[in-house]
């Protein structure tokens, strides 16, 4: 039931703060429309930061989008990474007792 709890609480504050959104950028816009675009270089850009780079020019949307996905992605990734080293030298994280002694 507590979970079931957590669960609903944690969906509705993502569902409030996705519907803020819109609202927000506008408010953070002035509410008008920008008349400046910005743009990446990409002259002496090769590879996957060209790619990144030509990304964001074409869709700021996209580019905001998988953003948003990637940070979070790669946070979980290296923090197990970092969880598998702590515990091969020794370093338990599971168990507090040693710190809270």
């Amino acid at each position: 039931m507590k979970k079931m709890r957590k669960l609903m609480t944690w969906l509705a504050g993502c569902a409030f703060m996705l519907a803020a959104m819109p609202g927000m950028a506008l408010a953070a816009g002035g509410g008008k429309e920008a008349a400046v675009v910005i743009v990446a270089d990409t002259r002496k850009l090769d590879g996957i930061l060209y790619w990144w780079a030509e990304m964001y020019n074409e869709s700021h949307l996209f580019f905001a989008i998988l953003t948003m996905l990637i940070i979070p992605i790669v946070g979980c990734i290296l923090g197990w990474l970092a969880d598998i080293v702590m515990t091969h030298i020794g370093i338990d994280l599971k168990h507090r007792e040693l710190a809270e002694k």
